[in-house]
């Protein structure tokens, strides 16, 4: 059994392109303007974004039938750590969250009629969204304990709830909303809840606040839901199957949120070993002391299983195969391997990394989020464990837990 991650040559090709636009083209366009100046900041992006579209660099998640680049999950790992080295990249190229993983839930689940309402907009730009299932009162991991209600009168549904970390909902011009509606089902088991499609804005959607966090307020909204009324052809995936729809949502978003940390996870490391082999001190450059050199080792050591690991899990998307235990495996390491790896390359930098003159800080904040978003490590470790022991009461092995592979 042959493991080849070499990419095609055309594939290449396209890796490539997309390093020379983001580089060159994205990063000296974003130095130019202050994030402050909104309009211009906001001209700058939508101008990048035209480019990125006239040179073929856009939507490369999606189908060619679609609009897009139609990559495989393996290269689209390639794409989205190219255009991670900068914030903005991924937005540019129009493969950001939260909606690239709406794309992908309205191109399996929609209707043809709400694809060209929701989906088409979306893919042009010119729509913006957020998935709403988080709740303050419950835990976030485990969505069969969900209290929003939605209830049936006549031909609409009437909601009443309370959700929170709404990303993009602030921007959003529509919601995939995640409701209870079936009231007989136990709490605790699924199928009790239905996902709907909520235009905004919608006066029974009352964005309370954006939630305050260690890197400000950035996006994250608390919503207070209060008899919210949209039509039965709202509902997304059919009724009863919010709960399928959001985790066929969640394994690839899990994945895409990984392959963009590894090249946050790069750009640490990177900017480790520049600093140990340019700062002198007791003698001699950082980068020839032995203490400074085990960081740097076992940053690069976890950056190549990060690699591997999403390459693999990638591989066995694209195959058609079960990608459970990779995807949770993958993302349970890469977040924490992103945490070590940028707190290893402040602490090379000494005052200058704890600082703000650098983007280390920045990204340290970023990077603890990385360790609770789209499950918690815990959440992670449960469901492999639950796997893995599965697997040896199944055949006598754990060797089907641990990826499948051929040693």
């Amino acid at each position: 059994m042959a493991i080849d991650f070499t990419l095609a040559p055309e594939h290449e090709e396209i890796r490539k392109r997309i390093r020379s636009f983001i580089q060159g083209t994205v990063m000296p366009a974003m130095e130019e303007v202050q994030e402050s100046d909104r309009d211009q900041y906001l001209r700058t992006i939508f101008q990048l974004r035209s480019q990125a579209r006239a040179e073929g660099l856009w939507l490369p998640h999606m189908p060619k039938e679609w609009g897009g680049m139609g990559l495989g999950h393996v290269e689209l790992a390639m794409v989205q750590s190219e255009a991670a080295k900068t914030r903005i990249g991924p937005w540019v190229l129009n493969c950001q969250a939260p909606d690239e993983g709406n794309m992908h839930t309205l191109l399996h689940w929609a209707t043809d009629e709400q694809k060209e309402k929701y989906l088409r907009p979306l893919l042009d730009g010119a729509k913006m969204s957020c998935f709403a299932m988080t709740e303050p009162e419950v835990a976030g991991s485990d969505p069969t304990l969900i209290r929003t209600q939605a209830v049936q009168d006549g031909d609409e549904w009437v909601i009443n709830g309370h959700k929170w970390f709404i990303s993009n909902a602030r921007r959003a011009n529509f919601a995939i909303l995640i409701a209870r509606t079936e009231p007989d089902v136990p709490e605790g088991s699924r199928g009790a809840n239905t996902a709907f499609l909520v235009d905004l804005p919608n006066p029974g959607w009352n964005d309370v606040r954006e939630v305050e966090t260690m890197h400000g307020s950035t996006g994250h909204s608390e919503i207070v839901i209060k008899d919210l009324r949209v039509p039965s052809s709202a509902i997304l995936g059919g009724r009863g199957n919010g709960h399928r729809l959001g985790q066929y949502r969640l394994g690839p978003a899990r994945l895409a949120h990984c392959m963009r940390w590894i090249s946050q996870a790069e750009t640490a490391l990177d900017m480790m070993v520049d600093r140990a082999l340019n700062r002198y001190s007791h003698g001699s450059l950082l980068a020839e002391k032995q203490g400074i050199q085990w960081l740097i080792a076992d940053s690069a050591m976890e950056l190549y299983q990060c690699k591997l690991m999403v390459l693999h899990a990638a591989s066995k998307i694209d195959k058609g195969e079960d990608f459970r235990t990779e995807v949770s495996m993958a993302k349970h390491f890469v977040a924490n391997s992103l945490n070590r790896i940028v707190d290893r390359a402040i602490q090379v930098h000494g005052a200058l990394g704890y600082s703000t003159d650098t983007p280390l800080a920045n990204m340290f904040q970023h990077a603890r989020w990385a360790r609770f978003a789209d499950g918690a490590d815990e959440i992670h470790q449960m469901r492999i464990a639950e796997r893995t022991i599965a697997a040896y009461q199944a055949t006598g092995s754990t060797s089907s837990a641990t990826g499948g592979l051929p040693l």
